[in-house]
């Protein structure tokens, strides 16, 4: 029987998602069965980190902010409690070469923090600064391959920082997974192709990091939700070979919106069905 999980939520604390109260997205996933929900919201990002000003606003929530965070997830934990399991979470971003502030974040609050979702949202631009790989496609086209020169390339680097992720993560104490690990497909269709045997060789190399890290998959459908990606972030044969690893592979909707959550629960359940 597979636990009804959802494991990546977002809230009104989220800049580029929905100002609505958690209670619309709680009640939501109780609605839809749900026994145990994870909040977890993106924390505040190195200052300068993206040299967009109006973009950098958007990505997460002000350093004042959050302990606002925690108290509000911790009053849903609390005000919840004997109807559904919330757990209180972020989604933490790996942040090469500032991996100290990362680890301020967790020194700070990793005693009352249950879940983590590690992810890959940045790749090193041209000048030395960071950039989105899902903002928009003609971002990436503009930010991303321009500077790398070939989506081999970019690919390459994105799975390259995906691995070094993996190692981060392995030393976390409470439960981590990788969030999206194919974000790098969302605008698939919107860019020059991705060699589909470059991706499986990829994540081929990272199932064995997975499994000897300790480290769990964000098994992500916002990809459904995608007009240039039409399917979720995890394959389903990579989802099938962490399963047979014992790597724990944890539903996420993603939610954004109250409306978002249990989103392509049903792709999800009928992969767990399969015999691993």
């Amino acid at each position: 029987m597979v636990l009804k999980w959802d494991g990546h939520t977002h809230t009104r604390f989220c800049y580029h998602g929905s100002d609505a109260a958690e209670e619309l997205y709680i009640d939501r996933a109780i609605e839809l069965g749900f026994q145990r929900y994870t909040i977890s919201e993106h924390p505040p990002l190195p200052a300068g980190l993206v040299d967009d000003p109006a973009l950098f606003r958007e990505l997460a929530m002000p350093p004042e902010e959050l302990p606002l965070y925690m108290e509000y997830a911790k009053a849903m934990k609390r005000k919840y409690e004997g109807q559904i399991e919330i757990t209180v979470g972020l989604e933490l971003d790996y942040l090469p070469g500032q991996l100290d502030f990362t680890k301020q974040i967790v020194d700070q609050w990793g005693h009352e923090l249950e879940d983590i979702v590690y992810s890959v949202h940045y790749l090193p631009g041209a000048d030395g600064g960071a950039r989105c790989v899902d903002f928009t496609a003609d971002y990436f086209r503009e930010q991303i391959l321009s500077c790398y020169g070939t989506m081999e390339k970019a690919v390459d680097t994105y799975y390259d920082h995906v691995e070094s992720a993996i190692v981060f993560a392995s030393a976390l104490p409470m439960r981590k997974r990788i969030g999206h690990i194919n974000l790098i497909e969302k605008f698939a269709d919107a860019l020059p192709p991705i060699g589909e045997g470059q991706i499986r060789r990829r994540l081929e190399r990272i199932i064995p990091l997975l499994a000897q890290g300790k480290v769990g998959i964000d098994v992500n459908t916002a990809g459904l939700r995608v007009a240039t990606c039409g399917k979720p972030y995890v394959p389903e044969w990579f989802l099938a070979a962490c399963r047979e690893q014992g790597i724990e592979t944890v539903y996420g909707s993603d939610a954004h919106k109250p409306e978002h959550v249990g989103a392509g629960w049903e792709w999800f359940e009928e992969q767990m069905r399969k015999k691993a």
